[in-house]
């Protein structure tokens, strides 16, 4: 088996789970490549080895078409396709990146969580207030019925916020593995 195909295996080899359409494109694209090195009188070697290790350009690609689908896109499972490919694209930065994430990402679920709570205790507390069940709150009813509606709306602006921060933490990691994206680009030789 030549250079040329074996290159052209391993990525295809690594572009599964890719679209078919998607991994035909970046093959004939590779291809091309193969073709025009050919043309300026290069080996297959010579080409395979300026392309780079093809596990590694396919998940550069992977990451890439992840980040696409969450730009095209915004979904639960573009967000996670694009944070997959970013967090297999930077293997080694995880080694930094990855603990501050992850703690980034527990207080957002924990704030979400206690935001979710009081907006529903506030949500359960209303119709009890309504009719002068809450202790402490027998006389005044109007006073239960504002401190019920506060905590519904202050947990659902809690719940709100807390989305918009997870909005936002995607996104910068989409830049962030663009940037890097664009570093192992311009750094792999032509």
């Amino acid at each position: 088996m030549n250079s040329r195909q074996m290159f052209l295996d391993q990525l295809r080899a690594g572009l599964k789970g890719l679209p078919r359409s998607v991994v035909e494109d970046i093959l004939s694209e590779y291809t091309a490549h193969f073709d025009d090195g050919h043309t300026a009188g290069r080996s297959d070697s010579a080409i395979a080895s300026a392309l780079g290790d093809p596990a590694r350009l396919a998940r550069e690609l992977r990451a890439e078409a992840g980040l696409r689908r969450w730009e095209d896109e915004r979904s639960l499972s573009n967000a996670l396709g694009a944070i997959v490919g970013v967090l297999g694209l930077a293997a080694l930065d995880m080694l930094v990146v990855l603990p501050v994430l992850m703690t980034v990402a527990s207080v957002d679920i924990a704030f979400f969580i206690a935001g979710g709570c009081i907006c529903l205790a506030g949500s359960l507390l209303l119709p009890l207030a309504l009719v002068n069940l809450i202790p402490g709150f027998e006389g005044d009813w109007l006073q239960g019925v504002l401190i019920s509606l506060g905590m519904a709306s202050g947990g659902a602006s809690v719940v709100a916020v807390c989305v918009l921060f997870t909005l936002g933490i995607i996104n910068l990691l989409v830049r962030y593995g663009r940037a890097h994206y664009r570093l192992i680009v311009r750094a792999t030789p032509s």
